[in-house]
């Protein structure tokens, strides 16, 4: 990134010479990186290349006025500040500029100090707007890149395994329920590390029809079997200097899994159809939902392919261990199907969703989040929003077959509280939004449970 990337782009609109002059004097002396326009015309042929963050604009321009000009560029550029000079006695248009999205006027004649003053405060808006939306794209984009969401030891546990392979080439084993996010977790330890800008392949194992899984991966010449008018190179082969994720292995049949053996440890892969070798180099990663220490004990997979990939395992949690994190996802989700939408969760439904037991984990609150923005018709997410089968939930909670006890969800409901009100740094407002209860139900659970109190008595001293 060049020095000219961080300076403010500035643009001046007047017909009038001397005033364009004396701004970009100013426009400079602040920093700037300035240009002019001696009509509006002139100026939008051109903001589209240049976008500038700040503009200035004469209000009375021949052919169209300051006011046509400011929408024509709020429409283009949202984001850019405009301000409007007007001659003195305009001060109706000036408020009317404003109602459309002006920063701000000012009054010809002006004073050399007053307009600096005016874009030094115009350089600061555009400066703050941009940090917070680099904020707010960063950790879109470290949650987007992973997906992992939430603050449970669990999930941190995750999240510190993902740091520590992400530059290794040692294959990985990721165990876990349907839906619990494995296929984040791989993309994660990729696209993190030091191979993300070389391929990521992800192959479905249960999916591929058996006749085919050995041409699915390893590719086929022309003519090796009735439909091959052409070679095709395999999934090996595209994945080759990256990653490739074999999803469900477990369901690999016997005579896939020696093949397989076969090219982990000889790194080559021979396409259906023909006698020579093709060189291979990628990272595996593969996960299952099955134990597979007991699929190979009972002869069921390879017990040298299960030692060769299980070098280094990680076990996704099911959200039931992780309750804690719902609040974070079920916003998370909102944010992402609701995006500006602010949508709030009742106090109802959130505990619904804290009891109910998540067989379809990660993947069924996502998509139970996606039914209830589709469905619900204002910015209250209720019980009624939820599937009918989770609405049992409401009642009392059965965790692995046995009543949870009062002391247990007493247990639950701390943690929760803990883990969100640590998350949104003590903002009790927002926790408490996070958790769909009032202001005063939370101070209340706050002060029973003892949170928050040490960041308190440490700021108080």
């Amino acid at each position: 990134m060049s020095m000219d990337d961080l300076r403010i782009r500035f643009l001046i609109v007047d017909d009038d010479k001397n005033i364009r002059r004396l701004c970009m004097t100013i426009g400079v002396s602040l920093g700037f990186q300035c240009s002019e326009a001696e009509s509006a015309e002139a100026a939008l042929n051109d903001i589209d290349i240049n976008s500038p963050d700040i503009i200035l604009a004469d209000l009375m321009m021949p052919n169209m006025t300051g006011l046509d000009f400011l929408e024509q560029v709020k429409k283009v550029l949202p984001r850019t500040e405009v301000a409007i000079m007007t001659g003195h006695g305009s001060i109706e248009t000036a408020v009317r500029a404003m109602r459309m999205g002006a920063y701000d006027f000012i009054t010809k004649p002006f004073r050399i100090d007053e307009l600096k003053l005016l874009l030094q405060r115009m350089e600061e808006k555009v400066r703050l707007v941009a940090e917070n939306q680099f904020l707010r794209e960063r950790v879109s984009a470290d949650m987007e890149l992973n997906g992992i969401i939430g603050s449970s030891a669990k999930i941190q546990d995750v999240l510190r395994m993902i740091a520590r392979l992400k530059d290794t080439r040692t294959p990985v084993l990721i165990t876990g329920e349907s839906g619990t996010g494995k296929e984040l977790v791989a993309r994660a330890i990729h696209y993190r590390g030091a191979l993300a800008k070389r391929p990521f392949v992800a192959v479905d194992c249960g999916s591929l029809v058996p006749t085919l899984i050995e041409s699915e991966l390893f590719g086929y010449e022309k003519g090796a079997f009735t439909g091959a008018l052409r070679s095709k190179e395999g999934l090996f082969q595209a994945a080759n200097g990256g990653t490739i994720f074999l999803d469900e292995i477990g369901e690999l049949p016997l005579e896939m899994q020696a093949k397989l053996l076969r090219v982990l440890q000889e790194k080559e892969v021979r396409p259906v159809g023909r006698n020579d070798r093709v060189k291979v180099d990628v990272r595996v990663i593969a996960a299952t939902n099955r134990d597979l220490e007991t699929a190979y004990r009972d002869g069921d997979f390879r017990k040298d392919l299960f030692f060769r990939l299980n070098v280094v395992t990680i076990h996704m949690p099911s959200l039931r261990e992780r309750k804690s994190d719902i609040p974070t996802l079920v916003h998370w989700f909102l944010d992402k199907y609701a995006p500006k939408q602010m949508v709030q969760v009742s106090s109802d439904a959130m505990k619904c969703m804290l009891n109910y037991e998540w067989p379809g984990n990660v993947r069924e609150l996502e998509n139970c989040i996606e039914r209830a923005v589709a469905l619900g018709t204002d910015n209250l997410l209720e019980v009624s929003d939820l599937p009918p089968a989770m609405h049992a939930a409401s009642e009392p909670v059965v965790v692995q077959g046995s009543n949870l006890s009062g002391n247990d969800l007493e247990e639950l409901e701390k943690e929760t509280i803990q883990r969100v009100f640590e998350q949104v740094r003590g903002d009790k407002v927002l926790a408490g939004k996070m958790l769909g209860i009032s202001r005063a139900t939370l101070y209340r659970k706050l002060k029973r449970y003892h949170i928050g109190e040490r960041s308190m008595s440490a700021t108080a001293s």
